[in-house]
């Protein structure tokens, strides 16, 4: 007869059955499908939370945008915000400053760029449909004796071709919006968080850092800082990059007497800051304008000059400049584009790189576990020197 006592007791034993058979069947499995399966769940779950967060960032797109805007363009502008601020003008003011000239300068090449273009349009429309008529006679009466039939159909693959990727940049799942609304108010954020971050930058990490728990704020802390020094190195960096290929191209297409130089440069500058992609496509327009104004020899100077400051950027700026600025290798700086391009547009292909970067950073100093090694801010760190010295101590 059983008492309640045997059924706890036979439960038990099941319990321990039931394990030592699991414990049999893992056994008997080779090693490295057991290392194999260990590895791919895990893998899962880091799929899964990476999908969710990107799935919140879209979501969250007119916030988010704006706010990496700001980050980016703050670093950017930092290097004159800390000389107002090491010569002892006041913090309002600097902010002032700062933000003054950046909406100067920025406005001021736009309104160059757009000014230019305006008013040769008409113009480079013109000159476009009769290179075109020109090339389209040359390649029926040339030596490959193309037919109409033929070139129509090259010409509706090609412009087919372009409108898909246009669509996939400019409708990205990351767009600033569909509405000149959504654009203004995004813009006006932007400035805002500029703003907020130059004059309070110590205060916003201060209470970022107490988001975490105690034990986990010495290193969170210094990882944000060295995160944030290699954006401001990226930022720097590719400013003098962007300038050196602006300058180049444009003062080569004046030289060789291509219109609009001056609208090549500043489009030169700004997609500067799309690594490869933006060099590539602002280089094919000069070489462009080049050939329907000018001829194919000049076209072909053009090229020559194009590919000069490319190899230029390519071989010397970027793998001694960029290359210790981001620490990130050239091959996942591709990879990295094109795919925050796929995801995101062109907002993804312009902060891949800075953010490829920041976590980058952010990994090694964790794994290395450099909180244990500190180093001293350096002067030009914004979430430190934006820190009055009586409250630095509560940091750690």
């Amino acid at each position: 007869m059983s008492t309640g006592g045997d059924k706890p007791r036979g439960g038990f034993f099941d319990t321990i059955r039931q394990r030592t058979v699991s414990t049999e069947i893992a056994d008997s499995m080779p090693r490295g499908l057991r290392l194999a399966t260990a590895y791919a769940w895990r893998f899962l779950l880091i799929a899964a939370a990476i999908a969710v967060l990107i799935w919140i960032v879209i979501q969250l797109k007119l916030l988010i945008i704006p706010l990496l805007a700001a980050i980016l363009v703050t670093a950017l502008v930092w290097p004159l915000f800390s000389f107002l601020i090491r010569h002892r003008m006041p913090r309002w003011l600097s902010v002032l400053l700062t933000v003054v000239v950046a909406l100067s300068v920025a406005t001021g090449l736009l309104w160059l760029a757009i000014w230019q273009i305006s008013r040769e349009a008409g113009r480079v429309r013109d000159r476009t449909v009769v290179a075109l008529d020109e090339f389209r006679t040359y390649l029926v009466d040339g030596p490959l004796h193309l037919t109409e039939l033929q070139i129509d159909g090259a010409i509706d693959q090609a412009f087919e071709l372009i409108q898909e990727q246009a669509q996939l940049l400019w409708s990205g799942a990351l767009a600033v919006g569909s509405t000149l609304g959504h654009i203004v108010t995004g813009v006006l954020l932007a400035i805002f968080i500029l703003i907020c971050t130059l004059a309070d930058g110590g205060g916003i990490w201060k209470w970022t850092v107490r988001l975490f728990p105690q034990r986990a704020r010495t290193a969170v802390d210094g990882a944000g800082r060295a995160g944030w020094r290699t954006v401001i190195n990226y930022a720097r960096t590719q400013l003098l990059v962007a300038t050196i290929d602006a300058v180049g191209i444009g003062v080569g297409a004046f030289a060789l007497g291509v219109p609009l130089a001056a609208p090549i440069g500043v489009l030169v500058f700004l997609g500067a800051f799309v690594p490869f992609v933006g060099a590539v496509l602002t280089g094919a327009l000069a070489v462009f304008l080049a050939l329907v104004y000018n001829g194919p020899w000049i076209a072909l100077w053009m090229l020559v000059i194009v590919l000069g400051v490319q190899q230029l950027e390519g071989h010397i700026l970027q793998p001694l400049l960029m290359g210790a600025a981001v620490k990130v290798h050239p091959l996942a700086v591709v990879l990295a584009v094109a795919g925050g391009a796929m995801i995101a547009g062109i907002a993804g292909a312009v902060f891949a790189v800075p953010l490829a970067a920041f976590v980058n950073v952010v990994w090694l100093y964790l794994s290395r576990r450099g909180w244990e090694h500190p180093v001293d801010p350096r002067p030009n760190d914004l979430i430190w020197s934006t820190v009055p010295r009586q409250h630095r101590k509560s940091f750690t």
